[in-house]
């Protein structure tokens, strides 16, 4: 078992059911199972982006990690305002990262592993790759056409421009759930 970010108890990634479909191979060993890290805001294009990771992972027998970043709050001389807000986004934050876990298990009936960090969100993308070290895709969803670009993908195309030693995979929000499905 494994504490969750709010405390609750989780199964272990090898107590969870995984499809016979989406089963690694008897020769491969658990820690060389392919990992998806999610970017997730609860917005949709983050949602298609969870969704296609969520059946990549068990189609392949690979584990998913969601991951969602909150900027820091910036309150100068208002440190306990600037507290309580960053109390409340962590909650919210919590909250989204429970149910989107929620929709993965229910999608799935894979066991995601949820990770809050408070940073910027590119810097802090890359830290947690870093620091997870079993990452081998980072997947991000893009905002439709008509819709204005995102921080992260515009972070992502303009600041990292190859330096990532992991693919980089981008689904677009706009694609439904079959296409997603058929893709995945």
């Amino acid at each position: 078992m494994f504490m969750s970010m709010s405390g609750g108890l989780w199964p272990r990634r090898e107590d969870q059911p995984i499809p016979s479909s989406g089963l690694p191979s008897e020769q491969t060993a658990p820690a060389e199972r392919f990992k998806f890290l999610v970017c997730v805001d609860g917005s949709p294009q983050s949602r298609a982006a969870l969704r296609f990771a969520a059946l990549r992972a068990r189609n392949t027998g690979g584990l998913l990690a969601l991951l969602h970043v909150c900027e820091p709050v910036d309150c100068h001389g208002w440190m306990r305002v600037a507290e309580t807000m960053e109390a409340e986004q962590r909650e919210e934050a919590e909250s989204l990262l429970q149910d989107l876990a929620g929709e993965v298990w229910a999608l799935t009936g894979l066991i995601a592993e949820l990770h809050f960090r408070r940073g910027g969100i590119g810097s802090e993308i890359l830290e947690a790759i870093r620091e997870d070290g079993d990452i081998h895709a980072l997947v991000v969803g893009a905002a439709a056409a008509t819709a204005c670009k995102g921080k992260l993908i515009s972070w992502l195309a303009g600041e990292l421009a190859g330096s990532l030693d992991i693919p980089l995979v981008i689904v677009p929000g706009n694609l439904t759930a079959r296409q997603i499905d058929r893709l995945a």
